[in-house]
């Protein structure tokens, strides 16, 4: 940037300056930068070394907003051909300094695998740790080591002790109490924030060292307080927070937004790794489930990350038996095709509990927000009480989950008993348990994902998919004994045990886990690498397909899909699919806040940055042309100002020159004046050569502009402008037509077009006598003064039983929400200007206060 004195003469130097953009192709209906620019986000040649290290060190992106992969990219490509010029003029010379540029060069070029393997020992190493505690911590409650305390059940004489239930209620208060106090965004299962923050979404905070310390400590507490959550979903988000916090300290990928979501890419798949002990199935979670955008060598590197981790977590052995996870179980007996019915019957469990559960669990949600915002300790500490009371007289609800499921997994052998799961003379009484089991995780489940403490939903239902099958299993093993000689099961052998009750808690597992996430490739690698049975890859396949189908039917995306809808985060989901036959035109917004590339104070872009919070402003040629010439993001204009004014005061009217072409012209004027006053003297300074001046007349701010934004035409359809932010990753796409500015479009005006068709499709069903289908209304459409009022009587009831417990109460505002609509004043653009948008808003907006955000209660 540079700064022109009202003394100015002569022309001004080209050290900060770039020079015109090279040539611009159309594609498709959208113009991008030729591939020979070479400009930091101004779409020119590189600029001065200084301006490129000026630009990597502004804080571009805001919080609640999103990166923009173009600009990214672009960086990246031109920090590349920057070292490699460096690199040639140190090979030119003859020196001792070649090896150091060269041992630099090969560490620039490593760096990347550098990162991912000390975020794969540390996540191994913090998966280790919990592990430990967590099993400590949950054995602690039905007893104590009588001859060492730090040890667990395991390895001592066990001293049984009544503390059951004071200790849930202990565990619990403590991890609510920390995620309260201390970090908030720790709460929940963190799966549906992350995978928009992969997908460019930004949330300071939530990836934090607090939070990963938090998250640490809360977690064990939160398992150990015996809440029907798991470990599993939060596993993700602590090991995100170890590859961000990691890669701070590397400037690669500090400086890089884009290149920082490849590491986070990376770690989600190793926290699946080493919470299942499955380093495969961890990156093929992370490719089905995480990224949005998975190059391969986003692939290789996340294979590596999950490789350390699971090497890490095995060396550690933190139960001493070699396993990586406590329900990890062989199996050598093989499977019959007459089983195929009850596999597809687990099957058809899975589908059903994963829409149940996703239906009942959003309107538990909206009922927290609604009235338990201001009391997630006390709520926590309910839960935990009740789950305690409801859970202890149950031997398969009193251990811990996993415990539960390394007992039913197990094939029945010799004299071994499990937990009387093997005892034919018991059947019964065990099949009505388990039963009991089902229906009480089910309900617990639904009731206590979400909570304001560490929380994950993978093994509570591999847990209730896993009691839910071995009762089947039980009950099939009690036919063929009934009916042995029967030639539906005439391909069993005599003498050899034709049904393994076992095999079917495994693939109930694997069902419920599909069901509720929605997820096929990787749960069926998952449950493989748990069991390292071969034989049972086809039965597993069956099973999770037969899910798949059941759950389709009533809508698409699992539980953190729609997460991230009732939070109203900017996601466009890749594996959604619409058709809306509409332009452009329809969604953007018309008479967006646009900046004249020349007629323009410093004051009044002051006044602009202090009266507004769009995200960038378009640059137009002048008022009356409306022709886009560039967008200049908002932390750029402001970190351009106020360095403007550190090296100098600005006159009252001091200019703003966003385009080279209007820089040339402000340059011939002051020549031209400067001829006929004999006393002015001088020339444009650049910031180092700037001195003392009374007042500068002009402000260059083309370094920081990028001149060739991504534009499409009006006409061009709405889907394909969905697929360019899928793929291209832009912050915003300009619309423009014959180079007139038209309007603009980002990622939450194709939602807010996009909830305003489903809301009248479903309209349209319920008036023709049908009624909307939950997964798109959510419940929102269908019976909404009977909700509200089930709401308001079951509030009323909780709190008249809640008077007793007015000690255990908090007066807190509500800092726990961990997730945040994306409000209004937070638009990622420069969209909404004084009279408004054209079209209504389908995200529910909120106000931010602080470093916080309070959600308004979603529009129903």
């Amino acid at each position: 940037m540079t700064i022109t004195r009202a003394s100015s003469s002569s022309a001004r130097p080209h050290a900060f300056l770039s020079p015109i953009d090279g040539p611009v192709r159309r594609l498709s209906g959208f113009s991008v930068s030729d591939q020979s620019d070479n400009g930091v986000g101004n779409g020119g040649a590189d600029p001065h070394p200084a301006v490129a290290e000026e630009i990597n060190e502004i804080k571009r992106y805001e919080d609640f907003s999103t990166i923009d992969w173009v600009q990214d990219a672009i960086q990246e490509q031109s920090r590349r051909r920057a070292r490699r010029r460096e690199g040639h003029g140190f090979w030119d010379q003859e020196g001792t300094f070649g090896w150091r540029r060269k041992l630099w060069e090969s560490y620039d070029a490593g760096q990347a695998w550098l990162v991912v393997t000390l975020v794969g020992a540390a996540i191994g190493l913090n998966a280790a740790f919990l592990n430990i505690v967590t099993e400590w911590l949950s054995d602690i409650k039905l007893g104590y080591c009588t001859t060492a305390f730090y040890l667990n059940e395991q390895f001592c004489c066990w001293g049984a002790e009544d503390v059951y239930f004071l200790f849930a209620i202990l565990f619990a208060f403590t991890s609510a109490f920390l995620v309260k106090s201390f970090s908030p965004y720790a709460a929940g299962s963190g799966i549906s924030e992350i995978k928009c923050i992969i997908a460019g979404f930004v949330m300071k905070g939530f990836l934090g060292a607090t939070t990963l310390f938090i998250k640490s400590i809360g977690l064990p507490l939160s398992i150990a307080s015996g809440l029907s959550v798991g470990k599993e979903g939060p596993s993700v988000h602590y090991a995100v927070c170890t590859g961000n916090v990691i890669s701070r300290f590397f400037n690669k990928y500090r400086l890089n937004a884009a290149k920082t979501r490849e590491i986070l890419t990376a770690s989600a798949g190793t926290g699946v790794a080493v919470a299942f002990g499955s380093p495969i199935g961890g990156v093929l979670f992370s490719l089905e489930e995480m990224s949005t955008y998975f190059p391969l060598k986003t692939l290789w590197r996340s294979y590596f990350c999950a490789l350390i981790a699971t090497g890490v977590l095995a060396a550690m052995n933190p139960f001493r038996t070699g396993q990586l996870v406590m329900f990890q179980v062989k199996y050598d007996r093989t499977w019959h095709f007459f089983e195929l019915i009850f596999f597809v019957i687990l099957g058809v469990f899975g589908g059903l509990y994963g829409a149940l559960v996703i239906k009942w669990n959003l309107r538990v949600a909206a009922f927290r927000k609604k009235y338990l915002g201001p009391y997630p300790v006390t709520e926590s500490v309910v839960l935990a009480g009740l789950t305690a009371l409801l859970c202890y007289p149950n031997i398969f609800l009193r251990i811990n989950m996993t415990q539960m499921m390394e007992v039913l997994f197990r094939e029945c052998e010799g004299d071994n008993n499990y937990e009387g799961i093997c005892d034919t003379q018991n059947r019964w009484p065990m099949v009505f348990s388990l039963l009991i089991a089902t229906i009480l995780r089910v309900l617990l489940v639904i009731i206590s994902y979400g909570c304001k403490v560490p929380a994950g939903i993978f093994v509570p239902s591999m847990a209730i998919g896993a009691s839910f099958g071995r009762m089947v299993g039980i009950l099939v093993q009690a036919l063929h004994e009934s009916f042995p000689d029967s030639n539906f099961f005439a391909a069993c052998e005599p003498d050899v045990p034709c049904i393994t009750p076992g095999t079917y808690a495994f693939l109930g597992a694997a069902a419920a886990l599909s069901g509720i996430m929605h997820l096929t490739v990787s749960v069926v690698v998952i449950m493989f690498e748990i069991t390292g049975a071969l034989v049972y890859i086809l039965p597993t396949m069956i099973v999770v397909g037969v899910t798949k189908a059941v759950s389709e039917r009533f809508g698409n995306g699992g539980i953190a899909d729609r997460m991230i809808w009732f939070n109203g985060f900017p996601f466009l989901d890749n594996k959604e699919d619409h058709v809306f036959n509409v332009p452009v035109s329809r969604v953007m917004t018309s008479s967006p806040l646009y900046l004249p590339a020349s007629d323009l104070t410093v004051r009044e872009a002051e006044h602009l940055l202090n009266n507004n919070k769009f995200q960038g402003f378009p640059i137009v040629e002048d008022r009356a042309s409306k022709v886009l010439v560039g967008y200049i993001g908002r932390t750029e204009l402001r970190y351009a100002i106020e360095k403007a004014r550190r090296v100098q005061p600005l006159a009252p009217n001091a200019k703003c020159i966003f385009t080279h072409e209007a820089a040339a012209a402000t340059t011939r004027i002051q020549s031209l004046r400067s001829t006929s006053t004999t006393h002015l003297q001088g020339a444009p300074q650049t910031f180092d050569e700037l001195e003392n001046t009374t007042g500068a007349s002009t402000v260059d701010f083309t370094p920081y502009v990028h001149h060739t934004p991504i534009s499409v035409h009006p006409r061009l359809p709405l889907e394909t402008v969905m697929e360019l932010f899928k793929k291209m990753g832009p912050r915003v796409i300009l619309v423009e037509q014959r180079g007139r500015l038209m309007g603009l479009v980002t990622v939450k005006d194709c939602l807010k077009y996009q909830f305003k068709v489903e809301a009248q499709e479903n309209a349209t069903i319920a008036a023709n006598g049908s009624s909307p289908t939950w997964s798109t209304t959510n419940g929102n459409g269908e019976n909404q003064g009977s909700v509200a009022t089930l709401e308001e009587k079951v509030w009323s009831f909780l709190q008249k039983l809640g008077k007793p417990l007015r000690l255990l109460g908090d007066r807190s505002i509500r800092l726990e929400e961990s997730s945040a609509r994306l409000a209004h004043q937070r638009n990622d653009h420069a969209v909404d200007n004084s009279t408004g948008g054209s079209h209504q808003s389908g995200i529910p907006q909120g106000t931010e206060e602080d470093d916080m955000v309070e959600l308004e209660d979603q529009e129903r």
